[in-house]
């Protein structure tokens, strides 16, 4: 799908796409810590999580658009001294994660405060080439809230 890729604040979104797509079973496939229902008050919960990290790092997860249609949530999250990149996408548009994180990642080499950034993705997923074409290096296999991950780090420019 070709389109302008846009991001925005979560917020802006309503709360029903939000809930919809995190209760869609295609994505918790692929989300280990994605355990409870989502309902209204789910979302508010979680969008008012994002918005603290704004508010406390000065940068968090955004709306992913695609000709002003939601089309997915993520972004960077401070984890320690680290900032963490993060991308849900609607099943739907599962195919445009490289597109979007591209986008992401010039942004990350564009901000002084992030001198690299690290991927956590379950073991479910199986497909990662494209975080070697990105230039992501395995780090190794972490424990994260009882889950297993595979870690990833990108150094930016």
């Amino acid at each position: 799908m070709r389109g302008e890729i846009t991001f925005t604040r979560l917020p802006a979104i309503d709360p029903g796409d939000i809930r919809d797509h995190m209760s869609d079973p295609r994505v918790a496939e692929h989300m280990p810590l994605l355990t409870s229902e989502w309902d209204d008050a789910a979302v508010t919960k979680f969008v008012a999580m994002k918005e603290a990290s704004w508010r406390r790092d000065g940068l968090g997860h955004w709306a992913f658009l695609i000709d002003q249609a939601y089309v997915g949530w993520g972004g960077f999250q401070k984890e320690g001294d680290e900032w963490d990149y993060g991308l849900v996408l609607k099943p739907e548009f599962f195919g445009l994660g490289v597109r979007i994180s591209k986008k992401a990642i010039a942004f990350a080499n564009s901000d002084p405060r992030i001198p690299f950034v690290t991927f956590m993705l379950p073991p479910t997923r199986r497909h990662l080439g494209a975080l070697g074409r990105l230039g992501a290096l395995f780090v190794g296999e972490v424990d994260y809230d009882g889950s297993t991950f595979l870690k990833y780090r990108l150094n930016t420019e």
